[in-house]
């Protein structure tokens, strides 16, 4: 057999598809209702938002850890769906954009009319710690030896490399922090919303070095969803929408770093600007998966904001707030809105939907056309394996 060729084939357009109907189901520290019931709370507000009887969606796409014993299948009969696309995407902070992606090409090629995108997990009191056990054999294998287990520790290792290698401090992580909870004051939603200053942020409780208490999100239950469909739906409706100007996605790129000191994203970046036609600076809102803040200045120079090593000069440089010259993470992100399970990876998105549509209300940034989102997760002992990202376009 002859070799394959080394040369892709330029990236399609998503046409005439379109991503509508935010939807967030307001957040709670524990929860005793199951992921399922979040699943279903998020359904039921995708019909009532967009004024569609639920039957209508012929599409059903689910990010979950913790749908478990029940399958998307099972969920169809229990909802009252009968889909002819359906999906299931337990895959951390990428899941909302890899399904959008998926949904979107159902969609294009006629699969399905309407998709609901939702992610939901749920928390109880004992969630975080049961769901540790099971996440990944190489995090355990790689952790558990040395007496400790979860993320911080794998985060830990990352950050400190990554601190060492380009000069980043603490102070600068900080910075990013402290302007997402000022962000999150504006968000009903966030489950943190006491002013955080540097200080404070400084002088917290180590966790595991150089991660300290405010690096560290807050897990809790909650979904958050959209639909996909043609724009002639969304017209139809009377739905704003926004386009799909471009998306990239990237699994275990880079191997050859001994520590992950760059993402995915660095990979296929110029084809999502090329895609878009589109470059960093007519970005007008960027949404970073925040699990912890060196992980979103990694991203500012993965995404083009910046050079590799120079996320700390083009932080101490921007105002990350949302009247900021660099509105990032105007929900107050993860850090300040709580994580929400596979729900963390929706966050970003489906803000970003409702910044480019003017839905944001008291966390919109003016005049916003462009915005980006990006996903990161899936961790492993010393890396994250999952990237992708994707800017969307205000509708007309």
């Amino acid at each position: 057999m002859g070799s394959a060729s080394t040369s892709a084939p330029a990236r399609q357009t998503y046409g005439d598809v379109v991503i509508t109907t935010p939807v967030t189901v307001p957040y709670r520290r524990y929860s005793t209702e199951s992921t399922i019931w979040w699943i279903g709370r998020a359904l039921a507000a995708l019909a009532s938002e967009s004024r569609l009887d639920h039957r209508d969606i012929d599409g059903l796409s689910v990010a979950s850890f913790s749908t478990a014993p029940d399958t998307v299948i099972g969920l169809t009969q229990h909802l009252g769906l009968s889909p002819r696309f359906i999906d299931f995407l337990p895959f951390g902070g990428v899941a909302a954009i890899v399904g959008l992606r998926r949904a979107a090409r159902a969609v294009q090629m006629g699969d399905a009319e309407i998709v609901a995108c939702i992610g939901a997990d749920t928390n109880a009191v004992d969630s975080f710690e049961e769901s540790l056990k099971t996440f990944s054999r190489f995090s355990q294998d790689g952790v558990f030896p040395y007496g400790a287990g979860g993320p911080n520790t794998s985060f830990a290792l990352i950050a400190a490399n990554y601190m060492r290698k380009y000069g980043a401090r603490r102070e600068d992580f900080g910075k990013i922090a402290v302007a997402q909870r000022a962000n999150a004051m504006h968000n009903a939603n966030a489950l943190l919303r006491t002013q955080l200053d540097l200080d404070t942020y400084m002088n917290a409780r180590p966790i595991a070095d150089p991660i300290h208490l405010f690096d560290c999100v807050m897990p809790c239950a909650g979904s958050e969803a959209f639909l996909v469909m043609r724009e002639a739906t969304a017209r139809a409706q009377g739905l704003p929408f926004a386009r799909i100007a471009a998306s990239i996605e990237r699994h275990n790129a880079f191997s050859e770093d001994q520590v992950q000191e760059r993402g995915g994203w660095a990979r296929d970046i110029h084809e999502l600007y090329a895609m878009a036609a589109l470059d960093p600076a007519q970005i007008d809102v960027l949404e970073t998966y925040d699990d912890y803040p060196f992980i979103s200045m990694m991203q500012f120079e993965d995404l083009g904001f910046c050079k590799k090593g120079e996320g700390s000069d083009f932080v101490q440089q921007h105002d990350l707030t949302i009247g900021g010259s660099f509105p990032h993470n105007t929900s107050g992100g993860q850090l300040s809105t709580g994580q929400a399970g596979v729900a963390g990876g929706f966050l970003g998105l489906v803000e970003a939907l409702r910044q480019v549509t003017g839905q944001a209300g008291s966390t919109q940034v003016a005049d916003a056309r462009h915005a980006m989102a990006s996903g990161f997760g899936m961790i492993n002992y010393d890396r994250g394996l999952a990237s992708a990202a994707v800017i969307l376009s205000g509708g007309a």
